[in-house]
């Protein structure tokens, strides 16, 4: 371990405490942003880099062994997204013959990917269908750019639907007195964020990590259950069925996550913990 150089590239809500982490378990790891330190609640063991990832050189890179690209765009267009995960991963990728130290890169993609809508299960063997969202394109598109840069040092975690005690939106929708009707049969997926700062942290730095993660809980689960569910908790008045709304959509994700690795293997494990957190 003490080897191992660690590059964060972002400082998100998800790339800063993966950063934070490292520090507090004593490892060399070094935070990259755009914007200056004083922005970021860095650990004091954490060195810091300002820089824009699209500018770095190979000899900015020369020293680290192992690195993560967890980024999000300025803005959710297409352009957007053009604009940061495939730019960094062309640019990256260019680079890829001059960093012989580097031996890992994980880049934080999405289950966005999968264009499969009609319920079908996706494992890690299951090659997406085009996705309609041109956004998830582009993330598809940047994870294959930096498979062909690195080759087999490319590790891919694909997310599913992120959620915690500050990303609140499925709770707010059941605190809602009054609600859209939902789909009979809309499947979703998700993953607590601070179950996915551990499974960067581990993908970044186990002896053998697999190519591709899905990470994602145990229980997939359909929108509507989950909104009944949670307005029970909170007691207010469950969602209805849209009528218009009888197909079956979305996608089930097998998640290939160690159960070992997660503290909230399910959404109502993960719910529950929020609840009595507000509480």
């Amino acid at each position: 371990m003490s080897t191992q150089n660690l590059l964060i590239i972002g400082q998100g809500d998800i790339g800063l405490p993966v950063t934070n982490k490292f520090a507090q378990d004593g490892l060399l790891v070094t935070g990259l942003a755009r914007r200056k330190r004083e922005h970021y609640d860095l650990h004091n063991d954490a060195t810091f880099m300002q820089a824009d990832a699209l500018t770095l050189s190979a000899d900015e890179l020369q020293d680290f062994t192992h690195m993560a690209i967890i980024v999000t765009p300025d803005d959710y267009s297409a352009s957007g997204y053009q604009n940061s995960y495939l730019a960094i991963a062309q640019h990256l990728a260019a680079l890829a013959n001059q960093l012989p130290n580097l031996s890992r890169v994980v880049f934080i993609s999405s289950t966005g990917v999968y264009g499969q809508d009609n319920g079908e299960w996706i494992d890690e063997d299951t090659v997406p269908t085009i996705p309609e969202r041109k956004a998830s394109q582009i993330i598809l598109q940047a994870e294959k750019t930096l498979q062909q840069g690195f080759g087999n040092r490319t590790i891919i975690i694909r997310p599913s639907g992120i959620y915690g005690r500050e990303r609140l939106m499925r709770l707010r929708k059941a605190r809602e007195p009054q609600k859209e009707p939902v789909a009979a049969t809309h499947w979703s997926n998700r993953i607590m964020d601070r179950d996915l700062i551990n499974i960067i942290a581990k993908v970044l730095t186990i002896a053998a990590p697999k190519p591709l993660y899905i990470a994602t809980d145990y229980a997939p689960v359909t929108t509507f259950e989950l909104g009944v569910w949670l307005s029970e908790q909170v007691r207010e008045v469950p969602p209805t069925i849209d009528d218009k709304k009888t197909a079956v959509t979305g996608k089930r994700l097998h998640s290939n996550i160690p159960l070992a690795w997660l503290d909230y293997p399910d959404w109502q494990v993960g719910y529950r913990d929020i609840l009595r957190h507000q509480a």
